[in-house]
């Protein structure tokens, strides 16, 4: 997977750590993403829930596979990431 095309979508709060951990290393990996605040917007929310069963945050969407919280392994092996950080 090429990680400048992914699709990547990251369902998060302001107020959560964990988001922010998960946008700054997007970010540090030049990886492109749509951030979608689910604390202004109940549908996005909603539908976070449907495609996954989760209530928590972040959820990290990469081409519609849903990764559940800071997995920073799963997060790597999608968009074929090698941190050596």
């Amino acid at each position: 997977m090429n990680s400048q095309t992914a699709r990547v979508i990251v369902f998060s709060t302001p107020m959560c750590s964990w988001c922010r951990k998960t946008k700054d290393y997007l970010r540090k990996h030049n990886i492109r993403f749509k951030d979608i605040d689910i604390a202004r917007d109940q549908a996005a929310a909603r539908d976070m829930v449907h495609r996954t069963g989760q209530q928590g945050v972040p959820v990290i969407m990469i081409n519609n596979h849903p990764i559940v919280g800071f997995d920073k392994n799963k997060i790597d092996r999608l968009l074929g990431i090698q941190d050596r950080s």
